[in-house]
């Protein structure tokens, strides 16, 4: 009842393991490697039967098809299987189409496409999932300016995946205008055969900034809440990183370039505490900044809140604060340099080639 043994090389492993975990591919593609992968780790043709729901017959065939043609022998041969039913003209506009919605239409939905190509929703859903198409969704971007781009983006880069010994590595911003929103009626809270619900509308008491520091390596904060978002506010909050950090590290601080983080007054007290190097984010490149992962996070936790004074959304931002700290979680960077600004560079060729076009 075994199955011979089946020995991948690292690329059919790889390419075996994509097709199981797709979500473009067929079902009967991905069942078809997953018994490859399962023969390749010893498992028994009954054993193999049980997890997938294929007979030991299929199995046993398609074992000895990828014994004789490796990878290709998993592909069905031309003509066989169902004939496509669907009229190659509707085809090709679901596809061609997808770029150029109807005057007065965003974009495309699988309905109206149907509509279009005279054929089902279910049927555009298919070719779309095929080609990767996805007109549903929408990425927001913002190519940066910043004629030393480059030159920044390796400075702050370089702080993550090599931080400094005796240093601490500080991602620092501001996060401006969160509202103390309070909800004009209360809301039912989840249960069992209901959502959760809250009013639409709400009344608001007025607005905080809180100032924020991440521990790059440690993942803990040093916060403040402030009324008002001068350069003030910005050099009292230096001072406070200032008392509650070892005096003998150096401090690394990576920040925006937003008017108070260079005023005067701030280069004149940074210049008396030598310990504080500023790293700038290139304009239009807060992404680079770890503390916005965080500032995100405290965003969906004060989204469902309801506030009925500022004071109320100061408790919970400090609570909120407190948990945190008490258990750190780092916001580790992991993407390469390299791969960044190539990414980026073919953007500015996309764009390039569209203002051309």
């Amino acid at each position: 009842m075994n199955t011979t043994k089946i020995v991948l090389t690292p690329e059919e492993h790889t390419e075996l393991s994509r097709r199981v975990r797709s979500a473009t591919i067929s079902q009967r593609d991905g069942r078809r490697a997953r018994v490859i992968l399962l023969a390749s780790q010893s498992y028994t043709r009954a054993e193999i039967a049980r997890l997938t729901g294929l007979s030991l017959a299929v199995i046993t065939g398609w074992c000895q098809r990828f014994q004789a043609q490796r990878l290709d022998g998993l592909v069905d041969k031309p003509g066989r299987g169902r004939k496509p039913s669907l009229p190659l003209e509707a085809v090709q506009r679901v596809i061609e189409h997808v770029t150029k919605p109807r005057i007065g239409e965003p974009r495309w939905s699988c309905r109206s496409m149907a509509r279009a190509a005279g054929i089902s929703a279910t049927s555009v859903h298919k070719i779309w999932a095929a080609n990767d198409l996805k007109p549903h969704l929408t990425r927001t971007f913002k190519l940066s300016n910043d004629p030393n781009f480059e030159e920044k983006f390796w400075d702050v880069i370089g702080l993550y995946l090599d931080p400094p010994e005796k240093a601490l590595v500080l991602c620092c911003d501001e996060k401006s205008q969160v509202q103390a929103l309070e909800r004009t009626q209360p809301g039912l809270p989840l249960g069992i055969g209901h959502i959760r619900t809250q009013s639409h509308d709400y009344v608001r008491h007025g607005t905080v900034t809180l100032f924020a520091a991440l521990d790059y390596l440690q993942g803990r904060l040093i916060s403040s809440i402030e009324y008002q978002h001068r350069h003030q506010q910005w050099l009292d909050f230096l001072k406070k990183i200032n008392r509650e950090t070892p005096k003998h590290l150096q401090l690394h601080l990576i920040v925006d370039n937003y008017a108070t983080h260079k005023h005067p007054k701030v280069k004149a007290w940074l210049e008396k505490h030598k310990r504080f190097h500023m790293h700038f984010t290139p304009t239009s490149s807060s992404w680079m900044n770890r503390v916005e992962r965080f500032f995100r996070d405290i965003t969906v936790y004060l989204r469902d809140g309801s506030f009925g004074s500022v004071r109320e959304l100061q408790t919970s931002i400090t609570t909120f604060l407190a948990l945190r700290n008490a258990q750190p979680t780092r916001y580790v960077w992991n993407a390469k340099g390299e791969d960044i600004l190539n990414k980026i560079q073919r953007a500015r060729e996309a764009m390039g080639a569209q203002a051309n076009g």
